[in-house]
């Protein structure tokens, strides 16, 4: 797997610069072990992942997007809803006891009450949506580019606006988004990778390298598609990491 960086230099786009991801672990790779497996529903398009006073939330894409709490025993969504056709689903976040989600095209997001996943509003943002979170102040999303975008939690409008590099260098294809302690996890679309990104200056300080659990998902399911989906779980401290039609939940430690 390669992954790609984008950045401008002297008014030129560089494209055809790309960093194989064996090159990042000398100096940037974040340890982690596996502490367990857990089932996840091979059917799901994963678009985001958290957890809500332990409660596993989760939100799918493609044809038939959904959103719900999973029942970590079977990987099932018991609780659920879905959404029209015309909508692709993306991330969600849980904010101020309401559920928010994002859609990929439509410019269009969705907010639901919570237990019931009622539809109590909408809004409205630019560009593409793709991952969400919160630090419990605001929603921050990311659009598939470098950027990341800071929503006022009242208003929803953006007040920041962040962009992301390693070296200097922009990264790009930012997906899945996860608020650990002050840092921000983003899963990089179509590689292996989740950065570790400092919110003061935008700064990747450490990547975890996901290779073997995708190739492991790939052995069992070889439908299996690319990582996505972070979740972090504050009472153990620990990560749940899956993908797009992954059979599996993984749940991490991380050193």
């Amino acid at each position: 797997m390669r992954m790609v960086w984008l950045t401008l230099l002297a008014g030129v786009t560089l494209v055809a610069c790309s960093t194989n991801e064996k090159q990042i672990r000398s100096s940037t790779e974040i340890p982690f072990t596996v502490q367990s497996t857990l089932p996840h529903d091979p059917k799901a398009f994963t678009q985001g992942l958290l957890i809500h006073r332990g409660e596993l939330y989760e939100s799918t894409g493609q044809d038939s997007s959904w959103i719900g709490i999973v029942d970590i025993g079977s990987g099932k969504a018991t609780r659920k809803v879905v959404l029209d056709n015309k909508y692709f689903g993306e991330g969600i976040a849980v904010l101020n006891n309401k559920v928010y989600q994002l859609t990929w095209k439509n410019k269009n997001g969705f907010i639901y009450s919570m237990p019931d996943f009622k539809k109590i509003g909408e809004f409205s943002y630019k560009g593409e949506g793709w991952g969400l979170t919160t630090d419990g102040r605001h929603l921050i999303m990311s659009n598939g580019t470098e950027e990341i975008t800071f929503l006022d939690s009242a208003s929803l409008k953006p007040v920041r606006t962040l962009t992301v590099k390693h070296d200097g260098v922009a990264v790009s294809d930012l997906n899945e988004l996860e608020y650990v302690d002050g840092s921000l996890y983003a899963n990089i679309w179509q590689t292996n990778l989740v950065a570790r990104i400092e919110l003061e200056t935008g700064e990747v300080t450490g990547f975890l390298d996901l290779t073997e659990l995708s190739q492991q998902a790939r052995r069992v399911n070889p439908n299996a598609d690319v990582l996505n989906g972070i979740a972090w779980h504050p009472a153990t401290k620990t990560m749940l990491v899956t993908g797009k039609f992954w059979p599996y939940l993984f749940v991490l430690k991380l050193k």
